[in-house]
């Protein structure tokens, strides 16, 4: 058996030599690993922004309600393991490995065949998930939903789409439309979906796949949120619909955008509720609660954040809960991005919003990242004082120098941003 080192160096090599195959494959290798069914009950969930904050307090949700519960979400911030957890803790390095094994004892022998970097894990998580057997699975979609590798479950409990926008465009189609097809490819016949009314074009594309499939659609939109309040540290908000009213949810959160992904949770909750009744307004209301997802709007020390907002939607739910949050001193941003987003438009936002002393704009470690010289050109289009740095690390402790007891300091732009400065944060966590 390989070790765990050996493993994520395998895995990380994967894209350099996977082939393009079908979903029909992925699901025979599935089969081989799970056998005929699978037992757990899943909840699958599509989307741009706020997928895995919905994953987040859906477990939460769950595992209140005394509900065993495995999750499979992406990307992650510092390890793999974060992809695969049973119930809130990740996958152990001797249980990756040997989720590796099980896959690679099934592959193919043609290399065209081999499953993507992606689709791996995906088969490793269900390979866990056969030996720990949760009641409940949780599935994140990596991008799109139609082809996705999770979109071989065919049976599940019920589908969760989440607010769709502009992102992945090289794969998923240059308008709303048509990005919002692709998401919808995860809605099966006669399963229940809930969605998020928010972009007209966006909406009657899902409801006419949720009406195509027979499925009932519970749509969340503006008015069945009301009555949000931002505290120090939470948030509290009401949330009804046709058929259910909570009123003075709470969320330990200063993220306005999760109002949205907590009732998107709430409303595939009590479809769930239908059929097991150990899911109920009291353990929907401590779930949310008690749910944590690290990355958004997360305090990681007093006085800075990170966000992981890396889209123009990311972007401006991001300076919304900016804008909202109590701010005494100045305001700062550490500011990371990859060159495959539309960067030039995220940055256009955060100059417009007008609500940071400075920002410090980094190139990140990974070979997609912005280049240091388009981030100065870009920056230097706005009458915005930035400072320019070829480390996260360096960025970071420019800040720190400048800033004062009542400033705060934000991270945002990237996912690989966040998962670096949580790592960096970890190691000198105060200084």
């Amino acid at each position: 058996m390989q070790t765990y080192e050996e493993v994520q160096r395998y895995i990380s090599d994967i894209p350099k030599f996977a082939g393009k195959h079908t979903l029909e494959d992925t699901k025979k290798l599935l089969k081989q690993i799970t056998g005929s069914s699978i037992d757990s009950k899943i909840i699958h969930i599509a989307g741009t922004n706020g997928k895995g904050s919905v994953c987040a307090y859906l477990r939460s949700v769950l595992m209140e309600s005394g509900c065993s519960t495995g999750m499979f979400i992406s990307p992650h911030l510092e390890t793999m393991r974060e992809r695969i957890c049973f119930g809130k803790e990740m996958i152990s390095e001797e249980d990756f490995t040997t989720a590796f094994e099980s896959v690679k004892a099934v592959l193919p022998d043609d290399p065209k065949q081999h499953p993507s970097f992606f689709e791996y894990l995906f088969l490793m998580a269900m390979s866990y998930f056969k030996e720990k057997k949760p009641e409940y699975i949780i599935l994140e979609t990596g991008l799109g939903g139609r082809l996705d590798a999770t979109n071989s479950i065919e049976h599940p409990e019920v589908c969760v789409i989440t607010e769709i926008g502009y992102d992945h465009m090289q794969y998923l189609g240059d308008t709303l439309e048509q990005i919002a097809a692709e998401k919808a490819g995860i809605i099966k016949k006669n399963v229940p979906v809930v969605f998020v009314d928010k972009r007209k074009e966006v909406t009657e594309v899902l409801k006419n796949y949720a009406q195509k499939a027979g499925s009932m659609a519970v749509i969340i939109g503006k008015d069945n949120i009301s009555d949000v309040n931002i505290h120090n540290k939470t948030i509290d908000f009401s949330f009804h619909t046709g058929y259910y009213n909570y009123v003075s949810l709470f969320l330990e959160t200063t993220a306005l955008y999760q109002t949205e992904n907590a009732s998107l949770a709430v409303s595939a909750a009590e479809i769930l509720s239908k059929q097991d009744k150990r899911i109920c307004e009291q353990t929907i209301r401590k779930g949310l609660k008690r749910a944590h997802w690290p990355g958004r709007m997360e305090e990681v020390l007093p006085g800075i954040f990170l966000d992981g907002a890396h889209n123009e939607d990311g972007i401006e739910a991001f300076l919304d809960s900016v804008k909202n949050s109590e701010c005494k001193g100045r305001r700062f941003l550490l500011f990371g991005v990859v060159s495959d987003k539309q960067y030039g438009k995220m940055i256009k936002q955060i100059a417009d919003a007008g609500l940071f002393s400075e920002v410090a704009a980094t190139v990140l470690e990974s070979d997609r990242s912005a280049s240091y010289n388009k981030l100065r050109e870009i920056w230097g289009q706005y009458k915005v004082y930035c400072s320019f740095h070829k480390s996260a690390e360096e960025a970071y402790y420019h800040l720190l120098s400048d800033r004062e007891d009542a400033d705060v300091i934000y991270i945002a732009g990237s996912l690989y941003l966040i998962g670096q400065m949580k790592t960096l944060i970890r190691r000198i966590p105060d200084d």
